[in-house]
């Protein structure tokens, strides 16, 4: 993905309207922070800062048998651009939203597929820090996230209310997941 010098210019690369990103990028900073390091929230400064945009996201994965090693996924997001001459790839994930309690089986996880991932470097703070983000689009899962009893697998749709883009912290991302279209609409 072509790096881009401000949001403006990542939201024209990947023909997402800006002022979607922005409300998303907005309701990320009203999240009670975990420091002093917040992005700021007038949209002139925001639309200024630097902004650099990736096709891959390196997760860490458990291992299944030896608790101390860990398996490497590789998500792939490039927006609309093609991927190895092909089509575009925007890959599955599962995201961590909530806690264990929420989503039945899904223990607070929930499937997304990756719209962006970026890194914005906040200029105007004395530390300049620096939040590696991600754009997903999230499914909902149905039957409050417990498995399907004939199929075995946790049914998911799109959300009924049709806000379904977030923007995360990049390690909200937990994992690859692979899901499987049914029904007429697919």
């Amino acid at each position: 993905m072509k790096n881009s010098n401000t949001l403006t210019e990542l939201c024209t690369a990947l023909y997402i309207h800006y002022s979607n990103m922005l409300e998303e990028i907005l309701c990320f900073i009203r999240q009670p922070p975990a420091d002093d390091r917040r992005l700021p929230a007038d949209p002139a400064e925001l639309g200024l800062l630097p902004v650099e945009g990736f096709a891959q996201l390196e997760i860490p994965v458990p291992h299944l048998q030896e608790s101390d090693r860990f398996l490497i996924h590789r998500a792939r997001c490039t927006g609309t651009k093609a991927f190895r001459k092909g089509d575009s790839r925007n890959d599955w994930v599962w995201v961590q939203t909530g806690g264990e309690a929420n989503y039945g089986d899904l223990r607070g996880r929930v499937v997304a597929r990756l719209l962006a991932l970026f890194k914005i470097r906040n200029m105007l703070s004395e530390a300049a820090a620096v939040h590696r983000l991600v754009l997903v689009r999230i499914l909902d899962p149905i039957n409050g996230g417990r498995f399907h009893i004939l199929s075995g697998h946790i049914r998911v749709s799109n959300r009924i209310n049709g806000q379904d883009m977030q923007i995360l912290s990049i390690g909200a991302v937990i994992g690859q997941a692979q899901v499987i279209p049914s029904g007429e609409k697919q």
